[in-house]
This record gives structure tokens, C-alpha cells and sequence, in this order.
């Protein structure tokens, strides 16, 4: 009867211990994260992809703005070469690059907006229109997914670095911190 008693103890403290190491937390905080960052990933893309269209439509009426229209094909041609998969999410060098380069096609098409402004005929254009409401959409998904993404980050790291979850963690799992989406220089 007393080993009955003690093998029912050692299994249902083997099960409490399980259900409070986290491990499952963990891995799936884990996956927030990446999912956070396919989000990213995904917006980022769009916009890339809009960006040849709205160079197209500028040039017909602003051909003579050849270095502006230049300077966003070569940041974007740069920002879709920069990519940063998910193992390195804790690399901070390889989130920096990819912000320095997604900042520099931001600024790209702030300096091509700055020029449509002198083109009345071109912000008539239905066609701009359209570009310029759909990737001033995606400016706003990308500031979206970037706030949920550096949540999921959030949320992550703190499971990892919380008591018991971070002796499963150091015992059997090894995740590492994951790298937040930050500010561009200058931006405060």
C-alpha cells in the first residue's frame, strides 16, 4: 500500500511539475513570434511589390525627377535584398541591417511624395491615387505587425527568463532572446 501511495505522489508531482515548467508555454510563445514576424515579413513585402507600379506612374508625368525615382528603386532593390529569417531573430546586427535598409526606402518615398506634390496633374492621376492610399495602407499594417511582432517578443523573452520556466528552458530547450523591432536613428 505504501508504494502505491508513493508512485500515485511521484507521478502526480512529475505531472504538476510538467504543467509549471512552461515548456509548452515556451515553444508556443515561441511560434507568436515567428508567426509576428511572417506578419512583418508579409508587409514588408507588399509594399515592396507597390513601389514599381507608383514608380511608373510618377515617371509619366515627373520623367525629368530621375534621381528621386532612382534613389527608391535602388532603397527598395537594397531592402528586399537585406532578409532576416527567424533564426535571426536574435541576431541583433541582422534586425539593425534590415531596419537601416527598410528606413532608407521609407525616407526614399517620403522624398518621392515631397516631389508628386509639384505634379497637380499627377496627384489627379486615379491610378496614383490608388497606389498612394494602398501603400499608405501598408505603412499602417507594417506599424501594426511591427507593434504585434515586438508584443510576441515580449511576451517570449519574458517566459524564458521567468522562474521555473527558465530552468526548462537552460535544461532542455537553450531559446534564446529574441531582438525587437526598434526606432530608426533619429526618430525621437
Amino acid at each position: 500500500m505504501h508504494k502505491i501511495i508513493c508512485r500515485v505522489l511521484l507521478i502526480s508531482w512529475m505531472i504538476s511539475f510538467f504543467y509549471a515548467c512552461g515548456y509548452n508555454t515556451m515553444q508556443q510563445n515561441e511560434e507568436a513570434v515567428f508567426s509576428a514576424w511572417g506578419n512583418v515579413e508579409s508587409n514588408l513585402q507588399r509594399r515592396a511589390d507597390l513601389i514599381p507600379n507608383l514608380v511608373e506612374v510618377v515617371k509619366g508625368y515627373a520623367a525629368h525627377e530621375r534621381e528621386t525615382l532612382e534613389a527608391v528603386i535602388n532603397a527598395r532593390a537594397k531592402a528586399t535584398s537585406v532578409k532576416v529569417s527567424a533564426s535571426d531573430l536574435n541576431n541583433p546586427a541582422a534586425m539593425q541591417q534590415l531596419q537601416a535598409a527598410q528606413g532608407a526606402l521609407s525616407s526614399a518615398l517620403a522624398r518621392l511624395m515631397v516631389v508628386v506634390e509639384r505634379y497637380p496633374d499627377l496627384k489627379a492621376n486615379q491610378n496614383f491615387q490608388d497606389l498612394q492610399n494602398q501603400l499608405e495602407g501598408t505603412e499602417n499594417r507594417i506599424n501594426v505587425a511591427r507593434q504585434r511582432y515586438n508584443q510576441s517578443v515580449e511576451t517570449f523573452n519574458f517566459s524564458i527568463r521567468k522562474f521555473p520556466n527558465s530552468l526548462t528552458n537552460k535544461l532542455l530547450l537553450h531559446l534564446e532572446r529574441k531582438e525587437y523591432i526598434k526606432a530608426e536613428e533619429g526618430a525621437q
